[in-house]
């Protein structure tokens, strides 16, 4: 009967634990590609919005309609401001679920070592007890066949 590995439910909950930080950590990819999709978006509409207050100031334009424009043009600014900020936020939690990620793979490594240890030290102990038992066989033959031969010479 082979030794059970005794930390195999420890190895089991670091798995567990590996499998939610590997899990958190897509869904932490998700977000930040989400919230830099967004701040994009934002950059392109201002660019384009900028580029028609460009063309209608040069075809001509009223203060009223120019205002307008301006006020759009600032609150897009300011939406691209809090954009950038919660890019950062995601780029930071991204990061953290990463080092969470590589710490919980670390230790799942550890223990799956410890694992290939016991696993290494049973198999070897298992050769040791076929070697004995051949030995012991290989000898209880030997000494048979000599207490034959003796036998036979008398």
């Amino acid at each position: 009967m082979t030794k059970p590995f005794s930390l195999q439910p420890i190895m089991n909950l670091a798995q567990h634990q590996n499998d939610t930080a590997t899990r958190r950590l897509g869904q932490l990819n998700r977000q930040q590609q989400g919230a830099q999709k967004n701040l994009d978006t934002l950059l392109e509409y201002r660019k384009d919005y900028q580029t028609r207050l460009q063309e209608a100031a040069q075809n001509g334009m009223n203060q009223a309609d120019l205002r307008n424009f301006q006020q759009f043009i600032n609150k897009l600014d300011e939406a691209i401001s809090q954009q950038l900020k919660q890019v950062e936020q995601t780029k930071a939690a991204t990061q953290a679920g990463r080092s969470e990620f590589d710490a919980t793979r670390r230790k799942l490594e550890s223990f799956d070592t410890l694992r290939q240890r016991h696993v290494e030290e049973l198999r070897k102990v298992a050769e040791r007890s076929e070697q004995k038992t051949l030995d012991e066989h290989t000898g209880r033959m030997a000494a048979y066949r000599m207490s034959n031969t003796e036998d036979q010479g008398k």
